[in-house]
């Protein structure tokens, strides 16, 4: 076997073993009713770029949101339009808002802090759904088997990155329409390293 079949096989080898990582910024998740409220009846999101995960995309919409003691500007709308809206960001944002929000996958609602969004002169005050995106998996079920993990398993992930890490308390969300790639905030990618392309191994 000579250099290149080798190096070959070590990536195709690596590759199986581990899953791709991706950084998520700060982004609002918004309701139909809200993308009323922000932008006016009857508007819809204006798609620009694909995410990795099958339906999602970045939309060119920008808002304000606002807490007690700070304002993140031009936070990314993200869709396409969900049921309820909700507001992801970092630690570092909340500290820069003065709030404290739980920890939580997207979509879990329940005992989250209110927060205000703005776009101009209009103005969307919730009273939930504010949170730091818990860091997780998204898994195909064929990679689930792969990899021996199951929805809702709670593992660790090692970084293999600039400046490696192994994360705990990482959770995996099987679902056939998921693509497989594991989703890190903007304070965990620059505490590792991260740079697009790296991958991570799971562990137990």
């Amino acid at each position: 076997m000579d250099t290149h079949d080798r190096e070959g096989l070590i990536e195709g080898v690596l590759r199986a073993l581990t899953v791709p990582m991706e950084a998520s910024g700060r982004h609002v998740h918004l309701s139909q009713e809200g993308v009323d409220r922000l932008f006016g009846p009857g508007h819809r999101l204006t798609p620009v770029r694909d995410l990795s995960q099958p339906g999602q995309f970045v939309c060119a919409e920008r808002v304000q949101l606002c807490g007690p003691k700070g304002v993140l500007d031009k936070v990314v709308v993200l869709g396409p339009e969900r049921k309820e809206c909700q507001a992801e960001i970092s630690l570092t944002d909340a500290v820069n808002l003065g709030v404290t929000p739980p920890v939580r996958l997207s979509g879990d609602l329940d005992g989250t802090p209110g927060f205000v969004l703005r776009y101009g002169d209009r103005v969307l005050c919730l009273d939930r759904g504010l949170m730091v995106a818990k860091r997780h998996i998204h898994m195909t079920p064929a990679d689930a088997r792969r990899l021996g993990v199951e929805d809702r398993q709670r593992v660790r992930l090692k970084t293999l990155t600039a400046r490696p890490l192994i994360f705990g308390d990482v959770e995996v969300r099987v679902r056939s329409d998921f693509a497989t790639a594991a989703h890190l905030d903007y304070d965990e990618a620059n505490a590792c390293g991260f740079q697009k392309g790296d991958r991570g191994f799971i562990l137990p």
